[in-house]
């Protein structure tokens, strides 16, 4: 079941600025995790399962301690004092700091997974150019580039068989990972000439205006889409007003 199948594009990328920018206003616990339940709870009507979403959202789940383990060490120390060591101070704030920043990225990181899962490229570059009037080069970049994008994890393995079938499997992990590193970065750069060259010889960029094969438009659906993403962003924080926890950003 996907409630947003037809919808178009360019107003998943408006729900998600519609959900996170009111949760961008306010450090707190109560905010965040108002927005993450609904997220994770609307997430199987979008089209993403959960098993899906946690498939898909295991880097974000791994950068949340890292950035909760910073604020927790060098926050603001107000309340009552834990751990000191040079300029590091646990204190009451900085953990509950650490709290609201590790939700917080989840409540913003989660949104984008679950409603750029089922982004068509070309539907993309459609939505780009007829919605929002964009640049014809820009369009046709962004294309490109969300399309080469889903090639990675391809190059990445098709080197890594390659490294196995020369025996060079049982080098250092680590300089294995910078030789594929610099390996794929040069497939990327001759990949995206061979791209640019056969884009001009199609015509792209030129002075001509382009014609598209197929109209994007909006209906009362998307309308609906970014009314419920602004709804539940704006609860989230009328939420944590209620609650006495909003605290604005930057104090």
């Amino acid at each position: 079941m996907n409630l947003l199948d037809g919808v178009n594009p360019v107003t998943k990328l408006v729900a998600i600025m519609a959900l996170t920018t009111p949760l961008l206003l306010s450090v707190d616990v109560v905010s965040a995790t108002v927005a993450l339940t609904a997220v994770v709870f609307l997430a199987p009507l979008c089209g993403v399962s959960w098993p899906t979403l946690a498939r898909r959202a295991w880097p974000l789940v791994l950068a949340t301690p890292i950035a909760g383990l910073s604020m927790a060490l060098y926050g603001r120390p107000e309340g009552r004092e834990y751990v000191h060591f040079l300029f590091a101070h646990v204190t009451d704030n900085s953990l509950s700091l650490a709290l609201a920043i590790m939700v917080r990225i989840l409540a913003v990181g989660l949104p984008v997974v679950v409603l750029a899962t089922h982004i068509d490229p070309t539907e993309l570059g459609d939505a780009l150019a007829q919605v929002l009037r964009l640049p014809q080069r820009f369009v046709v970049a962004s294309v490109a580039g969300v399309r080469l994008l889903s090639l990675f994890s391809d190059d990445w393995q098709s080197l890594s068989r390659a490294r196995r079938s020369r025996g060079l499997a049982a080098d250092n992990p680590i300089t294995t990972f910078f030789s594929m590193t610099f390996a794929l970065l040069v497939l990327a750069i001759l990949r995206g000439t061979k791209l640019a060259t056969a884009m001009e010889a199609r015509g792209f960029g030129g002075p001509q205006p382009r014609t598209w094969g197929r109209a994007s438009t909006v209906s009362w659906r998307d309308a609906a889409v970014i009314i419920v993403a602004l709804a539940l962003g704006v609860l989230s924080v009328v939420c944590a007003v209620w609650a006495g926890t909003f605290r604005f950003l930057g104090t």
